[in-house]
Formats: structure tokens, C-alpha cells, sequence
């Protein structure tokens, strides 16, 4: 099945059918044909802003645990929608760059929108580009053949491998960031 038919069958009755499809399309925002990991990312910063609006007092507790169990969310629906597509890191499944986002957006906020901005900008630049360590593990996974001990479980693994680039990608922008500010970039 081509790329193209994959789309076109993947509508919102689909999304809708299976709870675990919803979460790993980032409830219907990876559905865009246009950049749907940017899509995915612009509706991750818009969350994050309205929940900030409306849960301005939330420990940082709070926030660490939705970010674990949202990863771990991750890895659980991204296996199984891409199981159930065929396709192992199908672009539509953007819950792995919200769950990165948000924890970007966890480190630098309160922000102002120009930092907000920069850190979207550099998160979707490393995400697209994968330079080094971030090519290296997305290609390890978009490749990994199930063995004897960790073939048990492939689903698992590859929505793993699906979340673990995003983390990997955040991180990257987060040091950016973080050496932007060391030098009064911002």
C-alpha cells in the first residue's frame, strides 16, 4: 500500500474506532496533509498555553508524571497504530513531538512568545533534520528486526523507537536554548 492510499483511509471514523489511534494522531491533529508533525506541535503549544491559563498553580510534580505517563502513553498507542497501519513511524502518529514539546515548554516556561517561538522553531528543525545521535537511533529503530528477547514485545519497541527521537530531539533544543541564554541571546 502506497503512502498515498494509507492517507486517504486514515479519516477521523478511523482515529475514532480505537482509542489508541486518537492518542498517537494527537486527537486528530496528525491528521494534516500539509506538515502534520508541525500541526502536531502548534496543537501541543496551544494546550500548553490554555492549561497555563487555566492551572497556573500546578506543582512540578504534576507536570513530570503527565510528561512519564504521556511517554509511556506513547510508546503504548504509537506501537499499536503502527501495527495497525503497517507502518512503524507513520508521519500522522505526532503524539511523540507533543509529549517533546510539552516538556520543552516545561523547561522555559513562563517564556516570553519570542522564546516560545524559538524553541518551536529549533524543535522542528532538529525533528526534521535528525543530525547525529538523533539520525542514528531513528534509523536503528525504522530498522530494528525483532530478536529472541526483545521480539516478545515489537509493538513496544517501535512505538519506543517512535517517542525516543522527539525526547532526543527536545533535549537538542533545549541545550540551544539553554546556551542561547548563557550568551544573552535572548
Amino acid at each position: 500500500m502506497t503512502h498515498l492510499e494509507l492517507t486517504t483511509r486514515i479519516s477521523m471514523k478511523w482515529l475514532l474506532s480505537r482509542p489508541w489511534r486518537m492518542l498517537a494522531f494527537g486527537f486528530g491533529s496528525g491528521l494534516s496533509r500539509i506538515a502534520p508533525g508541525t500541526v502536531g506541535t502548534l496543537w501541543a503549544w496551544a494546550v500548553a498555553l490554555v492549561a497555563q491559563l487555566f492551572l497556573p498553580n500546578w506543582s512540578h510534580l504534576n507536570v513530570i508524571l503527565i510528561l512519564c505517563v504521556g511517554f509511556l502513553l506513547g510508546i503504548w498507542s504509537c506501537g499499536k497504530t503502527g501495527a495497525d497501519l503497517g507502518v512503524f513511524d507513520h508521519s500522522g502518529m505526532v503524539w511523540d513531538e507533543i509529549i517533546a514539546f510539552w516538556l520543552i515548554l516545561f523547561f522555559i516556561f513562563p517564556a516570553n512568545w519570542k522564546v516560545q517561538l524559538m524553541a518551536f522553531i529549533l524543535f522542528r528543525f532538529f525533528d526534521i533534520a535528525k543530525p547525529g545521535p538523533i539520525r542514528l537511533i531513528d534509523t536503528y529503530f525504522k530498522n530494528w528486526v525483532p530478536g529472541r528477547i526483545l521480539g516478545q514485545w515489537p509493538n513496544t519497541v517501535r512505538g519506543f523507537g517512535v517517542m525516543i527521537d522527539d525526547l532526543l530531539a527536545a533535549l537538542f533544543t533545549l541545550l540551544v536554548l539553554s546556551i542561547f541564554a548563557k550568551f544573552g541571546f535572548y
